[in-house]
């Protein structure tokens, strides 16, 4: 049964609120154990829909740096819907490049027009400012999917 973007929307940005404070480790992805940004979106992502969305396998964390395929960006383009990332609104995805050419290493989620939810390295996840220096690191924006998974 289809349901309502907005509906959508607000789900991932309760879900996401709900993971503030869980500390930053590396390949977790349990609410108020340990989470890193891909086990945030993760874990949100098995809150709405009931399942985990695929499995991202083991990965360093210098998996980015080692390799040339845009892993995290693929994966965002087969499970969600991209968009401009100008027309990003709370509850889209945004995904990150630390320098032009490189390969999506980060991603956090739109709460507020200027505000993201993401698992910060060495703390925990936090709500941040979307300020010009995360703003020009913007790679791609992705939509979740408006469905019920029961229908597909």
């Amino acid at each position: 049964m289809p349901v309502d973007q907005n509906e959508v929307r607000s789900a991932v940005v309760r879900e996401a609120e709900s993971w503030i404070g869980t500390p930053y480790r590396h390949q977790g992805s349990k609410k108020g154990v340990a989470c890193d940004c891909l086990g945030l979106v993760r874990g949100i992502w098995r809150a709405i829909y009931g399942c985990e969305p695929e499995s991202p396998g083991a990965y360093a964390p210098d998996w980015a740096e080692a390799g040339s395929r845009d892993r995290l960006l693929e994966a965002a383009d087969r499970l969600l819907i991209r968009q401009r990332p100008d027309n990003a609104l709370p509850g889209d995805l945004l995904l990150f490049r630390w320098r032009p050419g490189m390969v999506c290493k980060h991603a956090g989620i739109v709460v507020k027009d200027d505000r993201f939810i993401h698992a910060y390295q060495g703390h925990a996840v936090v709500s941040s400012p979307l300020v010009h220096q995360w703003r020009r690191r913007i790679a791609a924006s992705h939509r979740f999917p408006a469905f019920s998974l029961k229908d597909r």
